[in-house]
């Protein structure tokens, strides 16, 4: 899936590298993973788990909308998403009309302490420096209402580069992510509590790990 990290791209800020890589391949990136199947049964899981509506949810990385902001507006959920990629925001606002999308870095993000039933942040955290994923998991915990739902999905080892060349599309992507194990003890650490976790895989004998965390009730 990736590629080691080329000269021409090691000193850019990695930020601005995942905004233009998303700016550019936005259509193609829907087209290559399947925006209408992708996240399956994820989604379902997530709105048996929000019911009954309406719950508040955090969509982190959203992209288009679609499927998660698109099927939890339509299950009759309010939906805040954030994407550091402003055609993908542009999308998202014509595709999903009933939510809300901000153009924004994750990480400069505030909300109120206890705004959100739910958290969603899949295949996002891979895109945010190994230094503020930390902080930014310890926010995502502050805004959740006790009991509330953090649904992420993020890398199961250790790596940190950037494919030159990224889906075939002529533009770079960056990652970075720490292994499972570090991801689940950090989502302890801000009192997020692993109910299920599962490798999701990809590629040749790659792959991500999903979480289902739950900030602790009162």
């Amino acid at each position: 899936m990736h590629a080691d990290t080329d000269t021409n791209t090691a000193d850019e800020d990695p930020k601005d590298l995942v905004r233009r890589g998303y700016d550019a391949l936005s259509v193609h990136y829907e087209r290559a993973f399947g925006s209408e199947t992708k996240y399956a049964p994820w989604t379902p899981e997530l709105l048996a788990r929000l019911a009954p509506a309406p719950s508040t949810v955090l969509d982190v990385g959203c992209g288009t909308g679609v499927p998660v902001a698109r099927a939890l507006t339509e299950a009759g959920h309010r939906v805040v998403g954030v994407d550091i990629s402003e055609v993908q925001i542009a999308r998202a606002r014509e595709l999903v009309p009933r939510a809300e999308f901000v153009r924004a870095d994750a990480t400069t993000l505030t909300f109120p302490p206890e705004t959100f039933d739910a958290v969603v942040a899949l295949y996002t955290l891979i895109h945010i420096p190994i230094e503020d994923q930390r902080v930014l998991l310890e926010r995502i915990s502050g805004w959740l209402r006790p009991g509330g739902w953090f649904l992420c999905a993020t890398g199961s080892g250790a790596w940190t580069g950037t494919d030159e060349n990224w889906l075939g599309g002529g533009t770079p992507m960056w990652w970075s992510h720490p292994d499972a194990s570090t991801t689940r003890s950090w989502l302890a650490r801000v009192d997020l509590a692993v109910e299920h976790e599962e490798f999701v895989p990809e590629g040749e004998g790659g792959g991500h790990v999903l979480f289902w965390a739950r900030r602790a009730a009162r």
